[in-house]
């Protein structure tokens, strides 16, 4: 079973600044309540290590997760793709000038390889979507 889930929502910030949040997977690996720690594996910043503890039946300890940004075009998208022996994870940020200030339109592809992984993902996407917009937000007021 896949998992999929497309979410947006908009911040009052040009679309650099969120781009200079959103391209940098650290911060997107520390809005992941489940990333216990992570490591950037390249000085570009494309590849990044987490270590994913996913609380399903299966899974005793923390699970590697290999990261990499596949492609980006600044300052407007980023996908990234994570790859371990649980799961693949594809994620896409779309960045979109609007009137307002800025729509973050998010796309997840979750493909778990053991049972329970896609329904955890199902159950927490819209709450891991809410950190990382939660986590935006403390980052724009930090640096505005």
């Amino acid at each position: 079973m896949t998992v999929r889930v497309n979410r947006s929502f908009d911040v009052a910030a040009s679309p650099e600044r969120v781009w200079e949040f959103i391209a940098d997977p650290a911060n997107r690996a520390r809005a992941i309540s489940v990333v216990e720690t992570y490591t950037v594996e390249d000085q570009e910043g494309r590849r990044v290590t987490w270590q994913v503890s996913l609380p399903i039946p299966l899974v005793r300890r923390t699970v590697r997760v290999d990261t990499e940004d596949v492609t980006r075009r600044p300052p407007e998208y980023v996908k990234f793709v994570g790859k371990s022996k649980v799961m693949r994870v594809t994620g896409e940020h779309e960045i979109v000038a609007t009137d307002d200030g800025t729509r973050l339109e998010n796309h997840f592809v979750v493909d778990g390889k053991l049972p329970g992984v896609e329904k955890f993902f199902k159950r927490n996407l819209d709450s891991e979507l809410e950190n990382l917009r939660r986590a935006l937000e403390r980052d724009l007021q930090t640096t505005q």
